[in-house]
């Protein structure tokens, strides 16, 4: 299948019982600093503290009986982890998770009190995607990639159907991009209700794999990315970069401390967690790259999950 609105539309029938309704908030102070109406769609208070939740739960409830007994199986850093241990427990099936022994302890430690069955590798993706295909051939789990997935896909688009359905005259929507599963499946399901708005990227300057594939017109792998945003360090997929070469007007590039210093105001204004990854996207109206004053713009935070003893102010 190639993921259209109504598989978008499904797919949130599908999630309904499962996944919250994230609200929509609004901060005056915001809008002030950025010159703009902004909409803030909070994953950060989704399952799992995150986004993730609603493509791994998508994918979990569209498997067919044969394959729920044999489980899932993927490779993540943390947020997809987190969200498939939890979404199969709610399933009643095994999950593998293949992760980085580097990843956030905080995530360690949640996709472990998900029940995800925790294989640790090394911090490449070839070991990764290597000890993930020994899982799968030793068990015959079926694999959920963390973005490079059609029902993934399908799932996190749910959030901007949401978000759309709410408040349906915005005129811009910006999400963070790391392996594009969220700004694919936010771009189709916004073109799809309303073909003229505005999709843009957002993307750390220290991480600008996704900005440098679109100006070279193929995926330009990220090597070695040193951000604050841990949950952007993946490369375009197969998947999720011609959708978003079709569907997303630009990729705008965040500073560290832009990042950093939207995902303060935010905590402190708006009184809610965000992680650096979903502050990325508040950045873009925060530096002012682009004119977007006085539209309507809506933001997807994608998730809320800080290491508290890690913070970047401190």
């Amino acid at each position: 299948m190639s993921v259209t609105l109504v598989e978008i539309q499904q797919a949130a029938e599908r999630i309904r019982p499962f996944a919250h309704r994230t609200p929509v908030l609004t901060n005056e102070s915001l809008n002030q600093r950025v010159g703009v109406q902004v909409f803030l769609k909070c994953e950060n208070m989704q399952k799992v503290g995150a986004f993730k939740f609603r493509g791994a739960c998508n994918a979990v409830f569209s498997l067919s009986d044969e394959e729920a007994k044999r489980g899932v199986v993927t490779h993540s850093s943390g947020n997809h982890a987190q969200a498939l241990a939890l979404a199969a427990r709610l399933c009643g099936i095994p999950a593998y998770i293949v992760m980085p022994d580097n990843a956030p302890q905080v995530k360690k430690d949640a996709v472990a009190g998900y029940g995800g069955q925790i294989t640790f590798c090394k911090p490449t993706l070839e070991a990764r995607e290597s000890t993930m295909g020994r899982i799968r051939l030793e068990t015959g789990a079926t694999v959920v990639h963390p973005y490079d997935n059609e029902r993934v896909i399908a799932g996190q688009g749910t959030a901007a159907l949401e978000l759309l359905t709410e408040i349906p005259d915005l005129d811009v929507v910006i999400a963070p991009v790391g392996g594009g599963g969220l700004l694919s499946g936010t771009s189709i399901a916004a073109k799809g209700l309303k073909p003229g708005i505005r999709v843009i990227a957002a993307e750390p300057e220290l991480a600008d794999d996704a900005y440098r594939s679109m100006q070279a017109g193929k995926i330009v792998p990220s090597v070695n990315p040193k951000t604050i945003a841990d949950g952007l360090l993946t490369s375009l997929g197969a998947l999720t970069f011609p959708i978003i070469r079709q569907n997303v007007e630009q990729i705008v590039t965040v500073s560290e401390r832009g990042i950093i210093e939207a995902m303060r105001f935010v905590w402190e204004r708006v009184k809610i967690v965000i992680e650096p990854s979903a502050a990325v996207a508040v950045g873009v109206l925060w530096e002012k790259k682009i004119d977007l004053s006085g539209l309507k713009v809506g933001v997807i935070l994608s998730g809320g999950n800080v290491d508290l003893n890690k913070l970047p102010w401190q």
